[in-house]
């Protein structure tokens, strides 16, 4: 039988694709062929979806190993992630941001050529308090100017009570518990909340035009004086301090609100509640669509990598089990259209990323 050259070429690039994991997998395992587990890391936000998933990946597929889910958070998990093609590298990352321009880089730097991106569903990034809380209302600007190292780039922040900084609220300690700088809600703060927040100053707009760098510090960079306490990758410990401190704010993302209503309330943003309405339209001001990266070398070669992904097509929808974990579906068209990622494999080009 004659091959041509194209075909020939396709054939020679699959199978070192696959041949490159089960070398790969030799060096980590001490033993031939690949991983028989799959393997993800990233967000906290995505790890109680992802978990669903592997629950029903292993009552679907009896016999199977069930996923290894492990929460880096976004920005740390990315690391891993791009880290390289093979056994000792996860298969998966679950990310509640975009990847970003540079991550796709390192990516791509280190061998990580086809990256699958699906949207599984969209989460808010929650403001919350006590029951027994004073009833926030925020708005960008205000949790900008309550926690931005340098407000406007001007002098550092001497903001002690949110009175402090809106003459309409009381008069209580700023006390913020939220995530880490490797989280992909720290990012989703950054872009959603404190940049709207700065924006509001007429200058940054300028600044940006002029300094990217300097805006991004400026409008991005959080206060260090403990009125924000960095509260590490698990979100309910947030929900734990807030249920000993009623006057902080925690900071995480919706679900964590949805599961918690009994000890916790939301602050509004805008005058705009978290809820499933505001959020999967896009009305909440901290609404964000929820991520996971695929590597296309791994999907022959680790088994049941392709059942996982199905089982979040076929369960993202309204009133299916993700739902009912707290995700938000995504528009019926955004779901449309990633279902069809799913199946047909198609690889991210990275054009559009920031």
């Amino acid at each position: 039988m004659e091959i041509d050259v194209k075909t020939f070429a396709l054939l020679a690039a699959a199978a070192t694709g696959v041949l490159s994991l089960a070398a790969c997998g030799d060096q980590s395992s001490g033993a031939g062929g690949t991983r028989d587990q799959i393997r993800a890391v990233g967000s906290s936000t995505v790890y109680p979806f992802a978990t669903a998933a592997a629950e029903l990946f292993v009552q679907s597929n009896p016999g199977m190993k069930s996923p290894i889910i492990e929460s880096t958070g976004t920005g740390g998990g990315m690391k891993l992630f791009c880290a390289g093609v093979g056994a000792q590298h996860p298969d998966i990352e679950d990310a509640s941001r975009r990847m970003k321009k540079s991550e796709f880089d390192q990516c791509q730097a280190n061998g990580v050529k086809d990256i699958i991106e699906v949207q599984i569903g969209v989460d808010g990034l929650a403001f919350a308090e006590s029951k027994e809380g004073p009833g926030l209302s925020l708005t960008p600007k205000i949790v900008y100017e309550a926690l931005a190292a340098n407000p406007y780039g001007k002098d550092a922040n001497k903001a002690q009570t949110w009175k402090d900084v809106d003459a309409s609220l009381p008069a209580i300690p700023i006390s913020v518990f939220g995530p880490p700088s490797t989280s992909g809600t720290r990012d989703s703060l950054a872009e959603l909340i404190l940049e709207e927040g700065c924006r509001t100053d007429p200058a940054m707009a300028a600044l940006k035009e002029k300094n990217e760098d300097e805006y991004k510090a400026t409008c991005t960079r959080i206060r260090e004086d403990g009125k924000y306490v960095d509260s590490g990758e698990n979100d309910n410990l947030i929900v734990q301090k807030l249920g000993a401190n009623p006057n902080a704010v925690g900071v995480f993302g919706f679900s964590f609100l949805e599961e918690n209503k009994n000890t916790l309330k939301d602050v509004p943003i805008n005058g705009i509640p978290a809820t499933y309405d505001t959020v999967s339209t896009g009305q909440y001001p901290g609404a964000r669509p929820l991520y996971i990266y695929v590597k296309k070398a791994h999907m022959q070669a680790v088994p049941g990598l392709q059942a996982y992904l199905n089982i979040f097509a076929s369960n993202w929808g309204p009133g299916g089990v993700l739902a009912k974990r707290g995700m938000v579906p995504a528009p019926d068209d955004v779901r449309k259209a990633n279902a069809e990622t799913v199946k047909s494999l198609t690889v991210l080009d990275g054009a559009d990323l920031k």
